[in-house]
């Protein structure tokens, strides 16, 4: 599958643990950004990414 239009997250901080995310028809990709684009994706459904984000902005991961 071809992402496209990968950013990184607007919480980088520049560091070593930072992750990119890319979209193609209606499936959200997700890397890391050390792996210059070389490694695995994790490729999610549009409509849990936005439950993901949701469940994230919401606090539900937090420790």
């Amino acid at each position: 599958m071809m992402f496209s239009n990968w950013r990184k997250s607007l919480r980088s901080d520049g560091g070593a643990n930072c992750v990119e995310v890319g979209t193609a028809r209606g499936v959200v990709g997700v890397r890391d950004t050390k792996e210059r684009g070389r490694g695995p994706v994790l490729a999610f459904e549009a409509d849990a990414w936005v439950c993901f984000l949701a469940a994230a902005k919401r606090g539900n991961f937090d420790r």
